[in-house]
């Protein structure tokens, strides 16, 4: 099979749906069901089951698309190599993000990268950097972006600090949040961050708050606040693009400082050895100063 076929594998195999992977490879469904077919008939049996819920790995197919998997992998370590020798800056930057830095900071990054390399693809993965650190111990990532205080043996860059803020449409200043009936807003995240708003919250008030919402997503959390059906606490990262009818009270520790929250770039000597991922440190470093 050539590489364009083992990439069309990988990406059924990914999305386990013929509409979704035709949209990705920018193909007509149609066009990429008879390719599919095309490839099982040279195989000599099916690689996947089609319903009505999507497609289903056969037991040998799940062994052909191991293998579409590992020489994809290796087709793009080799053109990296060429790549350094020959100066050109292509491959694929591999990115492990946490969803806040992905959300609200990264895509300005990446719009720079993809205009100064346009021949570089990029992969990447979001989600809680508690699941980011272990993609990057499990997976081969090029790059990793994680809040709060990882361990990783590799390369370890400090890339920002936010401060945390409560944010609400009515309450102004913390003494009100004694006798508030609002309800606190909170977002699911990584049980550091959680157990770091719930020690300022007891060395505060010494009680739990009233009443509580609890939203699986950052975003839902922001909106509702935004809208008046509570009060929540945010990065400032989340906050850049905040209206002017919304309080801000910063959070303070128990020396009157600001409670900020890192966010640390992850990587290995050999990922920054490789050109597009230098450049994408180099357009990082622009970006950087931006909190």
């Amino acid at each position: 099979m050539q590489i364009s076929e083992l990439q069309m594998l990988v990406t059924l195999a990914e999305e386990m749906n013929m509409r979704k992977a035709a949209e990705r490879l920018f193909v007509s469904q149609p066009a990429l069901s008879q390719r599919l077919q095309s490839i099982e008939k040279s195989w000599g049996f099916k690689i996947f089951l089609r319903s009505q819920k999507g497609l289903t790995l056969t037991p040998a197919g799940e062994k052909v698309i191991q293998f579409a998997k590992e020489m994809v992998a290796k087709e793009e370590k080799l053109r990296e190599e060429i790549s350094q020798m020959e100066g050109e800056v292509y491959g694929t930057l591999k990115l492990a993000v946490a969803s806040i830095i992905g959300q609200h900071w990264l895509p300005k990054v990446l719009k720079d990268y993809v205009q100064l390399y346009p021949q570089v693809k990029i992969s990447l993965i979001t989600g809680w950097s508690s699941e980011m650190l272990k993609c990057m111990y499990e997976e081969d990532i090029h790059i990793g972006i994680i809040r709060g205080n990882p361990e990783w043996k590799g390369i370890k860059q400090h890339l920002l600090s936010d401060t945390l803020y409560l944010v609400d449409t009515e309450i102004n200043k913390l003494e009100d949040l004694i006798h508030t009936e609002r309800p606190f807003i909170q977002f699911k995240s990584d049980s550091t961050y959680y157990q770091e708003i719930q020690d300022w919250w007891h060395r505060q008030f010494k009680v739990f708050p009233k009443r509580t919402i609890v939203v699986d997503q950052i975003e839902t959390c922001k909106q509702m606040a935004f809208n008046g059906i509570g009060f929540a606490i945010l990065p400032s990262v989340t906050l850049l693009d905040h209206d002017h009818h919304i309080f801000k009270i910063p959070l303070l520790d128990e020396n009157g400082n600001a409670i900020k929250r890192d966010t640390w770039l992850l990587g290995t000597e050999a990922s920054f050895q490789l050109k597009h991922v230098q450049g994408f440190l180099h357009v990082v470093k622009k970006h950087s100063g931006e909190f």
